[in-house]
């Protein structure tokens, strides 16, 4: 074949025709070698491959009708198409909300009271800490030592009492009236007055003072007092529950009285004055009721030990003693 056989125009032929014939055509007459050989001389130096790759076939849109497409998509029914919701999502509700007024905010937020505390609650105690017998050498001794108060957690009006009737008659005996204010979990300061009733020689004295508990449940009490004739005395006291069971306590106690000037009346001295140490085992039948036995030791100093031997008295002495401790 010739280079006649490369221009062929293929635009009269009939393909659809041909595509049954073709899967029977008879290859044997044709003459392969004499293509071959045409092939093989073929110039394709002339031919502008180099712009058929560069350049694609631009497709020429002008002989096509648009109009007629828009009038057919113009005509089409889309009603039956099933698009979608295209409404905005709501932003209010179905049912209208009335507008809030003020009754409706005061009846969702009423006016409440306060949780009720007890801090205003009014209260009282009372302790016999001790009533009990002494064997002391003059005779048979009634001592007792007692303290309570009423009132609520910050102000509170406290009573002391402590004396000894030897032989029926009192010794000595004092009775204390004081305003206690908390100024802490632990501690109240006090202030009022001390009545002493000792036979022959009363006195009344304003008092000052602290008390309360202190570390490992060390109950203390620190009190000054101011008397008649500008006297002045201090007096510490202390005492300590060792927990031997739940129910058998050993109790330590220790007080020390001091003074500022000397009072042969009273018979005291200046400085230290007296001491007493105290140990007592007792048993808790119930939390509010305990008998008790234990030792009491007393001591005088300096200038009212020798008021004491002018006397006739012992300067140091201990007791045994026994007695009953209750609370309410």
């Amino acid at each position: 074949m010739g280079h006649d056989a490369m221009s062929m125009d293929h635009s009269q032929m009939n393909h659809g025709a041909t595509k049954a014939p073709m899967e029977v055509m008879d290859h044997s007459k044709m003459d392969h070698g004499a293509m071959q050989g045409a092939s093989g001389s073929m110039d394709h130096s002339q031919m502008g491959h180099s712009q058929s790759q560069d350049k694609a076939p631009v497709m020429d849109h002008s002989k096509m009708n648009h109009g007629a497409m828009q009038g057919q998509m113009e005509g089409m029914d889309h009603s039956k198409m099933n698009h979608g919701s295209t409404e905005d999502p709501r932003t209010t509700s179905r049912t209208p909300i009335p507008v809030l007024t003020d009754a409706d905010r005061q009846a969702a937020f009423p006016p409440l009271p306060g949780h009720k505390v007890h801090d205003s609650a009014i209260n009282s105690f009372f302790l016999l800490d001790q009533l009990e017998y002494q064997d002391a050498d003059e005779g048979s001794t009634l001592a007792w030592d007692a303290s309570g108060w009423v009132g609520g957690d910050i102000n509170r009006v406290w009573f002391r009492s402590e004396g000894e009737r030897t032989n029926g008659v009192t010794e000595d005996a004092e009775l204390q009236l004081l305003y206690g204010r908390s100024i802490g979990p632990w501690w109240d300061v006090v202030a009022g007055v001390r009545q002493d009733f000792k036979p022959e020689s009363p006195q009344t004295w304003a008092a000052f003072g602290v008390q309360g508990m202190a570390l490992y449940a060390f109950e203390a009490e620190a009190t000054a007092f101011v008397g008649e004739n500008g006297q002045t005395a201090a007096r510490l006291e202390g005492e300590y529950d060792i927990l031997l069971t739940n129910r058998l306590i050993l109790q330590p106690t220790a007080e020390m009285n001091f003074y500022g000037k000397n009072d042969p009346e009273r018979g005291v001295g200046s400085g230290l004055a007296n001491t007493e140490l105290g140990l007592r085992l007792r048993y808790e039948i119930v939390r509010q009721f305990a008998p008790y036995v234990g030792v009491s030791w007393s001591r005088s100093y300096g200038n009212t030990a020798d008021m004491v031997r002018d006397e006739g008295g012992d300067v140091d002495e201990a007791r045994f003693v026994a007695g009953i401790r209750m609370w309410f």
